[in-house]
């Protein structure tokens, strides 16, 4: 019985012992920027982003000059975007900007960010603001950009945006006129007049029954 009690300890300190070794790998430092690069695409692969977050951390702070980091940075926000994690895709995308403020270099990152903040409008009638501001983002890319690869989708996306706008008008009418507010009303109405979308025939984006309770 005692030598039985003892193997039992032996092997609950062995276990110990290599979980604590294996702890203690995830918290390494002086790597190059080879090492954390692969790193921060394996925990991707592993579809583990917090770990990502955490080498991706390690890159930036031991290789500031490393021409890796803006690789990486497009990467962390393709695999954040790719999880629908749309906040955090946009960080590192305003960082990859922020850091990399080429023309050449910020076309592509200024695409996914619109493409980010456009897949993050999943349901009607919400994020008034964003839509607002990711039209006028569209129209500058547009602008800045008029031989860009990427002005089809950039277009497309506009227009889904517009109707976003619209649609959301719309509501904010209907609201309105439940509450008697005339003026405010005829304001939204006859800024909806002015728009092309006015012209045109749309389908309504459908909304489950269990939602209609919480929507304008």
């Amino acid at each position: 019985m005692i030598n039985v009690k003892i193997f039992a300890t032996l092997a609950l300190s062995v276990l110990l012992f290599v979980g604590c070794a294996d702890k203690g790998a995830e918290f390494q430092y002086n790597q190059s920027a080879d090492y954390w690069y692969n790193e921060i695409i394996k925990a991707i692969t592993s579809d583990d982003l917090e770990k990502a977050d955490t080498l991706y951390t390690s890159l930036s702070s031991e290789h500031v000059a490393s021409p890796l980091l803006g690789e990486a940075l497009l990467v962390m926000a393709q695999a954040h975007m790719d999880d629908d994690e749309y906040v955090e895709a946009n960080k590192y995308l305003d960082e990859y900007i922020k850091r990399f403020g080429t023309n050449t270099k910020n076309e592509y990152a200024k695409y996914l960010k619109i493409r980010a903040n456009y897949a993050s409008f999943s349901r009607p009638n919400r994020n008034q603001q964003l839509i607002i501001y990711t039209i006028a983002d569209t129209k500058k890319f547009i602008d800045t950009y008029p031989n860009s690869p990427y002005i089809p989708m950039i277009k497309s996306i506009l227009v889904h945006m517009e109707l976003g706008e619209y649609l959301i008008g719309e509501s904010v009418i209907s609201l309105y006129k439940k509450l008697n507010k005339a003026d405010a009303s005829q304001y939204y109405q006859e800024k909806g007049d002015k728009s092309y979308l006015d012209e045109g025939e749309m389908l309504k984006p459908s909304i489950p029954w269990y939602r209609k309770w919480f929507e304008w």
